[in-house]
């Protein structure tokens, strides 16, 4: 007899392989990556670089694989024995169906404690807005002065002074000392901090120290710090350790450098490339300075040219050089004549020297008078009518001018109230006022009456 139930979850099942699979997809997607404290035991090295190990405490273990490229640092010295936190994703090795934690990062468990310790505050600053980047303030183009808080006699101050001198060694440089790292060290660098801004001295201020251990760097992680810094007047640059090494400093700082060198980097430009900048600017400014004032120089050549060409000055010139011009012409022709006439005279003259009669020379020496006389009578002529045509000139222009109008007797009539010149009698009422302008002073008088035409007409 055939049992159909068990054919049926016969067709219903998955492989091992498949049932593996669900599982791991079902942990890694139900357990979000989480820190794990534990003892390191059965820790495992092989040829691949991989390390394989258990960790326990005192009821239970977990199987981890903390693989080659995850592997950074001093993790890789792990021992049996060595109580730690390991970071990472729970999940299943198919191939064996092993649960496992697969390992992405690892500490020892007193890094542990400041790990914790140092997301708790920084959850608290970041909450209360002190990291936020619309309070960050802009670091200065060129500071006046630099300050800098840290140990005198670490190697971050002689880093920090060697890219300053090499950069820009014109800017001078405030030490704040302080102890940065120990108990006592938060207390001193936030004293520092608060002191560089009561003195507001400089225009930059630098926070830092070099590379070390998470508790080397601790103090860089204090609220002491953090609330010092942020409570600074001027902008304040983080630089704590090295670029990999992130403190609670650098997220409440203005700006967070990688290293003290590179604070020194961002907050001085480089000299040598500001002078290439300076030089290059002075010559496009000097070369458009220049084109500039051509242009305004020709321009000013070209209106002055126009000005003077326009100017009644110029025109006066002009008509005075035409006079010039012409009087030279009389001159010259007058010259040519009297020249022509002196060279007939002379020929006269030698035709009587040859034939030498008494009366021919006389008669030669009368007729020479006679054209002397009717050359002088044509030039009197000539300047007579240019005057007579000047005279009457001055007389037609006398005759349409209103002062001669008013010699002959007559009068110019305005109305007193406005000025306006009357030409007709009905222009005006009687009783209104009206002015007289004669040759020799003014008549203010009333209208008695008006007529339309001339009682000389009748």
């Amino acid at each position: 007899m055939i049992d159909l139930n068990a054919e049926s979850a016969a067709t219903r099942a998955i492989s091992v392989s498949e049932l593996n699979r669900q599982a791991r997809e079902l942990l890694e997607q139900g357990i979000a990556r989480v820190w794990v404290e534990g003892e390191i035991s059965n820790l495992s090295r092989p040829a691949s670089g991989h390390l394989y190990f258990s960790l326990k405490d005192e009821s239970a273990q977990i199987s981890c694989a903390y693989f080659r490229q995850r592997q950074r640092g001093p993790t890789i010295n792990l021992n049996n024995g060595n109580q730690v936190l390991a970071f990472g994703k729970v999940s299943i090795y198919e191939a064996r169906g092993n649960y496992q934690l697969i390992v992405e990062q690892i500490e020892d468990a007193g890094e542990g404690e400041l790990r914790r310790r140092f997301e708790a505050l920084k959850n608290k600053l970041a909450a209360e807005g002190l990291f936020d980047a619309a309070a960050k303030r802009k670091l200065p183009d060129l500071p006046q002065r630099i300050g800098v808080v840290t140990s005198t006699s670490g190697a971050a101050i002689r880093d920090i002074l060697s890219v300053l001198r090499r950069r820009f060694p014109a800017i001078p440089v405030v030490i704040y000392p302080t102890a940065v790292q120990g108990e006592a060290a938060a207390a001193q660098i936030a004293a520092a901090i608060a002191t560089a801004g009561r003195r507001a001295e400089c225009d930059v201020l630098i926070v830092g120290r070099g590379g070390g251990s998470l508790e080397d760097m601790w103090p860089f992680n204090e609220e002491l710090v953090a609330r010092a810094i942020a409570a600074c007047t001027i902008p304040v640059i983080s630089a704590v350790g090295h670029e990999i090494d992130f403190t609670i400093a650098d997220f409440v700082a203005d700006v967070r450098a990688p290293t003290p060198s590179g604070a020194a980097e961002l907050v001085v430009p480089d000299q040598l490339e500001w002078q290439r900048q300076l030089k290059a600017a002075s010559a496009r400014i000097a070369t458009l300075a220049r084109r500039y004032l051509e242009d305004r120089y020709q321009s000013l050549d070209w209106l002055g040219r126009r000005l003077l060409q326009g100017s009644p000055a110029a025109t006066v010139a002009r008509q005075r050089e035409t006079l010039r011009s012409l009087q030279q012409g009389m001159a010259a022709a007058i010259r040519h004549d009297l020249t022509n006439r002196g060279l007939a005279v002379e020929r006269a003259q030698s035709r009587l020297l040859q034939h030498s009669p008494a009366l021919v020379v006389q008669r030669t020496i009368s007729s020479v008078n006679a054209l002397a006389r009717r050359l002088q009578i044509a030039g009197s002529n000539s300047v007579e009518r240019l005057q007579r045509k000047l005279t009457l000139a001055a007389r037609a222009l006398d005759s349409v001018s209103p002062l001669a109008t008013l010699e002959r007797g007559y009068s110019i009539v305005s109305e007193a109230a406005s000025g306006r010149i009357l030409t007709d009698a009905s222009q005006i009422q009687s009783g209104a006022r009206i002015k007289a302008r004669l040759r020799f002073g003014v008549v203010d008088a009333t209208v008695t009456g008006t007529s339309e035409r001339d009682s000389n007409d009748d």
